[in-house]
């Protein structure tokens, strides 16, 4: 308890920055995925093969050449400038969707393809047959693999603390400057984690229990 009360305020301002890092990257990598799925599923031969060499690419990248990228190299192009917390959220972004767009995408090949050829034949365009026909069942199968992408993602923001953002990973580098018991203290952290994860898990319960369906 002695490293916890000395160090309230640098925990505090580190799970705050990795909860930020988290919320942002969650929204973001969730919108892109769907996209993405979408274009992998999309009857027009080009945004499969888009989305297709999207996935491929990032899936095979390690993150932490992407932060590299996003944090160091990116703003040298001098295109957008991205503070580091920006760079790293880009960064997660871009790589969560990889992953959550198989997801939504193994959660579309559940939907039996009559479905779509109903709505088809009712007359409804792509678009409109993926959100109102094939997304609402899909999401339905997804949920526990969706929520397991989201927890990889709150324990990927750690590698931002490699390039300078002050978030949970970072806690570790100044408990060793001070010279504290480093098992102690990332015995807190993995702490505050479970915490961090335990409501991930109790929205994912809630959301199969209203959605269940018999088989």
């Amino acid at each position: 308890m002695n490293i916890l009360s000395t160090y309230s305020d640098l925990f505090l301002r580190a799970f705050g920055t990795t909860i930020q890092l988290f919320l942002y990257a969650a929204v973001g990598s969730l919108v892109l995925g769907t996209v993405l799925a979408m274009l992998r599923v999309s009857p027009v031969p080009v945004f499969r093969w888009t989305g297709t060499t999207y996935v491929t690419l990032v899936r095979n990248t390690p993150l932490t050449l992407v932060f590299f990228f996003f944090v160091f190299a990116f703003p040298l192009l001098k295109i957008v400038k991205l503070d580091p917390f920006q760079g790293a959220v880009v960064a997660l972004t871009l790589y969560t969707s990889a992953f959550i767009c198989e997801v939504i995408r193994s959660g579309i090949n559940t939907v039996p393809v009559g479905q779509a050829e109903a709505s088809r034949a009712l007359g409804l365009t792509f678009g409109q047959m993926l959100f109102s026909v094939v997304l609402p069942q899909a999401m339905r199968s997804v949920v526990p693999p969706l929520v397991s992408t989201l927890i990889a993602l709150l324990k990927n923001t750690t590698i931002a603390a490699g390039f300078s953002v002050g978030d949970a990973g970072s806690i570790s580098y100044v408990l060793a400057e001070n010279g504290e018991d480093m098992l102690l203290g990332l015995s807190w952290v993995a702490f505050f984690f479970v915490l961090l994860v335990i409501p991930l898990t109790l929205v994912q319960r809630a959301l199969e229990k209203r959605w269940s369906v018999a088989r």
